[in-house]
């Protein structure tokens, strides 16, 4: 509950840091066709997000033919859950990770790398798959793109302010030091929350799998271990496009110090504490 207060109060504040941008430009006409491109370009990222990932990582679809105990548990699961049973993918990839795509849960992907597979114990992948499968049945997807669309919003309209100035009501224009301002700390600002509301749905995500699978220490035993062997094993295809890295279950990319500020997921420490409260019925 709280992390769904969470997201609707972080949601809530990046739309009104959008509509102080566009008072602050001077006019709703440049306000809406910053919206309007952002929605443009997310909705087709949101539309065929999954057809371009699952190529992008160069995955594979198996079936009961293919990988039959690893689909069986996602079958298993799936109907835990009470959402269809999505496509499951394998990457083929020494480091371990996993990730949920598509727009609904009607279209939706789970992934694996081989390497996750390989590493993981039935129960520590049953886990992890159960958090896969919680932002299919949380629409996260759909979430991270309305983000998504309003801080590139926010960016195009700092993009505006940068070369045109702000303008007050009555059409004059504003102090170009503030346009400045706005055009480096509103994006700022609007990455930060976004960031923030990633952040918040991972850890929905390992509540909503550690309830789906019934195992909040195994799903905790899961990430500890994904989280030491990833550190010296880098991610070749996110490291080529830091864009996917918000999909996966655990961060490819190193976010340590400052740079947690901008992560797309909390630290692994503190989501394996929640997770062996939950364990102990906390």
């Amino acid at each position: 509950m709280f992390n769904l207060m969470k997201t609707a109060i972080l949601m809530a504040a990046i739309t009104a840091l959008f509509m102080l941008v566009g008072q602050w430009m001077g006019g709703r006409s440049g306000m809406m066709l910053a919206l309007v491109l952002a929605i443009g370009m997310n909705f087709f990222s949101y539309w065929f997000s999954d057809k371009i990932v699952l190529k992008m990582y160069k995955a594979r679809e198996v079936d009961d033919s293919t990988a039959p105990q690893f689909v069986g548990m996602v079958r298993e699961l799936a109907q835990k859950a009470g959402i269809p049973m999505p496509k499951v993918y394998l990457i083929d990839e020494d480091a371990p990770n996993a990730f949920a795509t598509g727009r609904n849960p009607e279209h939706a992907a789970v992934a694996a790398t081989t390497g996750i597979i390989r590493v993981l114990s039935a129960r520590e992948l049953r886990g992890v798959m159960a958090h896969e499968l919680a932002h299919v049945k949380h629409r996260d997807i759909l979430l991270s793109t309305i983000s998504a669309t309003m801080a590139g919003a926010i960016g195009m309209l700092a993009n505006f302010a940068m070369m045109f100035g702000g303008r007050s009501s009555d059409g004059q224009r504003s102090n170009p030091i503030a346009g400045i301002a706005v055009a480096i700390l509103a994006p700022l600002a609007a990455s930060l929350i976004q960031m923030a509301i990633s952040r918040a749905r991972e850890f929905e995500a390992d509540r909503g799998g550690a309830e789906i699978s019934g195992d909040p220490a195994a799903l905790a035993s899961a990430l500890d271990k994904i989280h030491r062997i990833a550190q010296g094993l880098p991610m070749e295809v996110a490291e080529r496009h830091p864009e996917t890295a918000q999909m996966m279950i655990m961060n490819p990319l190193s976010a340590g110090g400052l740079r947690g500020l901008f992560s797309t997921h909390p630290s692994t420490e503190e989501r394996v504490e929640k997770l062996m409260a939950m364990a102990r019925g906390g």
